[in-house]
């Protein structure tokens, strides 16, 4: 029989993220970045002049982040830990939305916290990269964990036998995003991993004695 599986995005639900994005620009580009609303794009002004940053340097911003300033990221607290104990339970991947070409420096980096993982790259809504992934491994169960509303509808949609649990581990982000619990595309909301992890066991369990009865 195979084991149950559970797919897990990285940034601020295993590693922190926009913190870190937050400190690189102040220090080096001159942007000050502040979350007062849902907003990302809104979040971002020139220091100097208060102007808003164009949409399309947001961009630019975020891949120079992510192709030189990674080794900044941390581990969200508990989430090693957290990890380490679903693993003797299930199988652990990794789904982030990032470049493909950026997958082998994610796979080392979360090496480098202690997360020997599979990394899946993708780019959109993320329930057709999950489907392809549920193929392969065909899991007796499958949970996802994501910080992202709108990857807790796509995979709700497309696979909704898995186990969605919406988890944001970031304070700067965690009061201004929508909320998939809310809008009834997960199945919990719960943003720290002293939590998430017996909530996760409970439901990978309670499937578990579901298919023996």
């Amino acid at each position: 029989m195979s084991r149950p599986l559970v797919i897990t995005d990285c940034d601020e639900v295993l590693l922190y993220m926009v913190s870190h994005f937050r400190d690189w620009l102040a220090e080096a580009e001159g942007v000050t970045f502040a979350m007062g609303s849902s907003d990302f794009v809104s979040a971002m002004r020139r220091t100097d002049s208060g102007d808003p940053v164009p949409q399309a340097e947001i961009w630019a911003l975020l891949n120079r982040f992510f192709d030189d300033q990674m080794h900044r990221q941390t581990p969200v607290r508990g989430a090693v830990e957290g990890i380490k104990t679903l693993r003797e339970h299930a199988d652990v991947v990794v789904l982030t939305n990032l470049m493909d070409f950026r997958q082998d420096a994610r796979t080392r980096q979360l090496l480098e916290h202690g997360l020997d993982l599979r990394v899946f790259t993708n780019q959109g809504p993320k329930g057709p990269a999950l489907k392809a992934i549920l193929e392969e491994y065909a899991p007796s169960r499958a949970a996802f964990i994501d910080d992202l509303a709108q990857h807790h509808d796509s995979v709700s949609s497309i696979t909704p036998d898995v186990t969605r649990l919406h988890l944001c581990a970031e304070p700067l982000l965690a009061p201004h995003i929508a909320c998939a619990h809310r809008a009834g595309h997960a199945h919990a909301r719960i943003d720290d991993w002293e939590g998430a992890v017996p909530w996760l066991l409970d439901q990978l369990h309670e499937n578990e004695e579901r298919e023996r009865t």
